[in-house]
């Protein structure tokens, strides 16, 4: 499906996160469209962050709260893993490994994006979910949100990331990312607009 360069018009509330969402996710597609795995690897900027390991992130980030919406008005099943663990895991969701390819990685990020969308069509927006306490950043005061800002908060997320993974993919090649959308998305290219291609040598 070609994504425009905007989120479509909506007619209610649910489509209309649906849009916005769509259009964050698809972002990480067009900000690594035409990467090796070495560049979706590497760090070029002060940040420590990898255009592969944003990709994974946006992933993992999304089950986590995907699985909140699917379980609401409950809890998703605890995590009985010792907290090393849980933490080793965390820190590897940001992190594009050896063993990891920036294809396979897109392909667990699109798999996951349909997940997401697809637990947004279905749950009511006022359900609650329940906030997990002992998360020290989240609040002690109320004991939960609701899913239509669950929705809200991933498409922050997720637009948040996707312009930290803007800098790095400049960093990187200095692709910017009407040029990647237009080369992703095979728009017609205008006067104004032209589709990213890589450097030519010599």
């Amino acid at each position: 499906m070609t994504m425009p360069g905007l989120p479509s018009p909506a007619a209610d509330e649910r489509q209309t996160l649906i849009e916005f969402l769509a259009f964050q996710q698809n972002a990480f597609f067009s900000v690594a469209y035409g990467l090796t795995d070495e560049q979706a690897r590497s760090t070029p900027s002060v940040s420590a962050l990898s255009i592969g390991g944003l990709v994974k992130h946006a992933a993992g980030v999304q089950k986590g709260w995907t699985d909140r919406l699917v379980a609401a008005p409950d809890f998703p099943p605890r995590d009985e893993r010792p907290i090393e663990e849980i933490m080793a895991d965390h820190a590897d969701q940001y992190v594009m490994r050896e063993d990891e390819t920036l294809a396979g990685l897109l392909d667990q990020l699109r798999a996951q994006n349909e997940a997401t969308l697809r637990a947004l069509r279905e749950v009511d927006l006022s359900t609650p979910v329940p906030i997990p306490h002992e998360v020290p950043w989240f609040p002690q005061d109320i004991d939960h949100w609701n899913a239509r800002w669950v929705a809200m908060h991933l498409i922050e997320e997720l637009s948040r990331h996707a312009g930290h993974a803007d800098i790095i993919r400049e960093s990187l090649d200095g692709a910017t990312m009407y040029e990647l959308m237009a080369a992703n998305e095979e728009w017609p290219e205008t006067d104004f607009i032209k589709r990213w291609r890589p450097a030519t040598v010599g």
